[in-house]
């Protein structure tokens, strides 16, 4: 079994903070052991696994791979870097409904370091209800002590109006999950132009997620991110190059059988 010491949860929180020069937090989305190590080679020092690669890699569509097999992926990954000092963090999409108590112990046995938790209902896909939202991540964070560091995700703008964005009710929800207790919140999708806005408003780092021919890492930094992660789209990114790859093989497979 491995375990993560409150010390490595320490570093990992620590770097959610600004560093003059440094620009945020780049957190790249592992799928596999294999995709951790490649990140990890090339000198990435913390991970930030994506719920829809690792369900994709499980064989489920995101939303629908079973607890057990998710926490047991997370492990899989923790373990291919872990040697070399490198930390994990988890989207573990709304908890699955486990005990607080429970959840945690389940995280630290992976050896993780910290977790995504969402505000959709797994289920239904509904926003939850804010208050009962930070009320577990409240007890998420008593059960877990300093030992997790807990992204909060808001999904106001993932499930909401998109043609009209609004920054207040992410800031609503952003603020109370900072003040049950998150070290850092996720308001998935806002729009770069929103990011200083919800920045100024929130006593806690924004996690902002990079979009293909959206803004560059450095660029949501300097708009008020200290993290940034990718979510499914550096696995989308690798699955389109083995499609191509396999597309390529069939065409020469046809040729030679002409």
């Amino acid at each position: 079994m491995t375990t993560i010491s409150g010390d490595a949860a320490a570093v990992f929180r620590s770097l959610h903070h600004v560093r003059p020069g440094s620009g945020p937090l780049v957190l790249p989305g592992p799928w596999d052991a294999a995709s951790a190590r490649a990140f990890a080679d090339a000198g990435f020092r913390a991970l930030a696994t994506p719920s829809a690669g690792l369900s994709a890699v499980l064989g489920y569509a995101d939303g629908s791979a079973p607890a057990d097999e998710m926490f047991a992926a997370v492990a899989r990954i923790v373990r291919a870097v872990a040697a070399d000092g490198v930390m994990v963090t988890a989207d573990l999409e709304d908890g699955y409904g486990l005990p607080p108590a429970e959840f945690v112990e389940r995280l630290l046995e992976t050896g993780a370091v910290g977790c995504n938790l969402e505000d959709s209902d797994r289920v239904t896909g509904l926003l939850k209800d804010p208050a009962e939202h930070a009320e577990r991540l409240s007890r998420i964070r008593a059960a877990a002590g300093d030992r997790l560091v807990i992204n909060a995700r808001a999904d106001t703008f993932l499930r909401g109006d998109r043609s009209a964005p609004d920054a207040d009710p992410a800031i609503a929800r952003c603020r109370l999950y900072a003040q049950a207790g998150a070290d850092c919140v996720f308001p998935i999708l806002a729009p770069a132009e929103l990011l200083p806005e919800i920045s100024r408003a929130v006593a806690a780092p924004v996690n902002a997620i990079a979009l293909p021919n959206g803004p560059s890492p450095r660029d949501l930094g300097e708009l008020g991110a200290a993290r940034v992660t990718f979510g499914g789209g550096l696995h989308r990114r690798a699955m389109a190059a083995v499609a191509d790859m396999a597309a390529a093989l069939w065409a020469q497979g046809e040729a030679g059988t002409a």
